[in-house]
Parts: C-alpha cells; structure tokens; sequence
C-alpha cells in the first residue's frame, strides 16, 4: 500500500489494526493474515486460509503476495541483524 498508489493515509496508518479498522476489504484483510501467517516461525498458513484467499486472488496473485512477504521478512531480519533503521521515505500528506 502506498498513497502514491492511491491509498489514504487513513488507510496506512491504520494497516496496524486492519483486523479491526473498518478500511479494509475482504480481500485486504485475507491478504494480510495470509502475509502474517508467511511471517510466523514456521509459516502457518492453514488449508482453509489458502482456500479463503483462492477465493479472492488468482495462483499469480498468491505467488506474487507470498514472494513479496517472503522478501518483505528477509529484509527485516537482514536489518535487524545490521542495525538498519528505517529510512522515513514515507510522509503523510497534510490534512488541509
């Protein structure tokens, strides 16, 4: 997600509490367990949230979120491992 893609910063900012924030479409809210259960050591995602997100996205799809959460996982520990912060590109716009 990003604002640049269309998203509100509303949107963003709420990405920490999507199961709770009512922002989100069924198939954001599929995207993001099946991305938290990619994240989970091991991976943990069951039979019936594959079936949840076949429902919503094509095998392309699926491949492409599972390769960017995987990427997304392997730079966070990368960093973590280096002291990497991050680099604050992201600014919300101002409300006016």
């Amino acid at each position: 997600m990003s604002s640049a893609a269309g998203s509100s910063d509303d949107k963003i900012a709420a990405v920490a509490a999507w199961r709770d924030s009512p922002l989100f479409a069924p198939a954001e809210r599929v995207a993001f367990e099946f991305a938290e259960g990619l994240t989970e050591t091991p991976a943990a995602v069951s039979d019936s949230l594959f079936a949840e997100a076949r429902k919503h996205f094509s095998e392309a799809q699926l491949v492409e979120l599972a390769a960017t959460a995987a990427m997304e996982n392997y730079r966070a520990r990368f960093n973590r491992a280096f002291l990497v912060e991050a680099q604050g590109r992201y600014k919300p716009r101002s409300k006016s």
